[in-house]
């Protein structure tokens, strides 16, 4: 073991964790009664957007129950690096914003307004902040993005005393957990995932409960990262998404935060098994223990000895594994799987598709299950 894989998933694991998250709240408002100001929540508005338009139609009721003030930034869209595919994200977000609406029992409509001019000094403030998306508050160093982390933003509030009108516990909305219940399909559910999402990580136990439940064929779809496919990752991308997956990890009790990035080389050798484990009879039980490995014990995927790990605690044998270990033949399967899910309009992961339903997100698995129940044998 190297110095580096020793020392890397210690220090996320600490990074990412809620001691960490508790100490940093604290100082916060420390810092905050000290100088007296009040809590301030800072709202990163893009008026162009259908995400920003959704939470923006709640705030009301939020400031409402808050003794907050919230403070209104008009920013622009993110750029080509943080939204890569402009247009098919334009047409996802319309759709997928009046089925989140829908969940949440709001009645919302989108419009179709022009984006913020002028929006530099704030767009400065944003990115100076941490984030790069529109439709996100901001409070106390920590980011809530859309209508989907606001329950967040609500807890914390809720902590510290500072809901009217006593101390109720429910939520604006709050996402719900599946699978939420049982039925019988012979569907397939497609799922497009990719080593090095964190998301895809943390959502590996319960896209198997919902297949399980519902009977359905659990098709595995990986492909590369954006980032070994040539796309960038704006900075503060990288710093949001594995602290917004670590509070997600937390809520669902899934292991989550001592990670070793598996960019390249680990990603590569990964997937030169994953064809093989398959016709063993072993795929999910070898990608899910390759995710755990990597993502919630700091295994180094890139290492033979770790890999031996990963193998056998999936049930697999190593001695025929490392014969074909760090092969190329997966690679057609791999831009094949970016292409089918590029097809069905979407181009991030971790994806999920039954029949015609299509949706992004480890935190729309409510989606799929909807799609399942539609089909599910009386």
């Amino acid at each position: 073991m190297s110095v580096k894989s020793f020392l890397i998933p210690r220090i996320a694991a600490k990074m990412l964790s809620k001691k960490k998250l508790d100490k940093k709240r604290i100082r916060f408002e420390r810092t905050r009664i000290k100088t007296g100001e009040e809590h301030i929540v800072e709202f990163f508005h893009d008026p162009s957007d259908p995400y920003s338009q959704l939470l923006e139609k709640v705030l009301p009721a939020f400031t409402k129950r808050y003794e907050i003030n919230l403070l209104t930034h008009l920013v622009g869209p993110p750029d080509e690096g943080a939204a890569p595919e402009r247009r098919k994200l334009a047409e996802y977000s319309k759709m997928d914003t009046m089925r989140l609406a829908k969940k949440a029992g709001i009645d919302f409509k989108i419009e179709e307004r022009a984006a913020a001019a002028n929006t530099t000094v704030a767009d400065a403030r944003r990115e100076k902040l941490g984030h790069y998306l529109g439709g996100t508050l901001y409070y106390g160093g920590e980011w809530y993005w859309g209508l989907d982390r606001l329950h967040y933003l609500e807890a914390r509030l809720m902590d510290m005393g500072l809901r009217h009108g006593g101390n109720n516990r429910d939520f604006i909305y709050s996402p719900p957990l599946s699978p939420s219940g049982l039925g019988r399909t012979n569907a397939d559910l497609h799922w497009y995932l990719s080593f090095r999402s964190p998301y895809t990580a943390i959502v590996r136990n319960r896209v198997k409960s919902l297949a399980d439940a519902y009977g359905a064929n659990l098709k595995i779809r990986f492909v590369l990262p954006m980032v070994m496919r040539g796309l960038p990752v704006p900075k503060a991308k990288k710093k949001y998404i594995p602290l917004d997956a670590a509070r997600e990890a937390r809520r669902q009790g899934v292991d989550f935060g001592r990670v070793l990035d598996p960019v390249g080389r680990p990603i590569e050798l990964g997937y030169s098994l994953l064809p093989w484990a398959r016709n063993q009879g072993r795929e999910y039980e070898y990608v899910q223990g390759w995710l755990k490995a990597v993502w919630a014990e700091g295994i180094d995927a890139g290492s033979k000895s770790g890999m031996q790990s990963i193998v056998e605690c999936a049930g697999l044998n190593w001695n025929e594994a490392k014969i074909i270990l760090g092969n190329q033949d997966w690679r057609h399967e791999a831009e094949a799987n970016r292409l089918e899910m590029m097809k069905h309009g979407v181009w991030g992961v971790p994806s999920f598709r039954v029949g015609k339903t299509v949706t992004w997100g480890q935190d729309r698995l409510w989606v799929i299950e909807h799609a399942l129940q539609k089909l599910t044998k009386t």
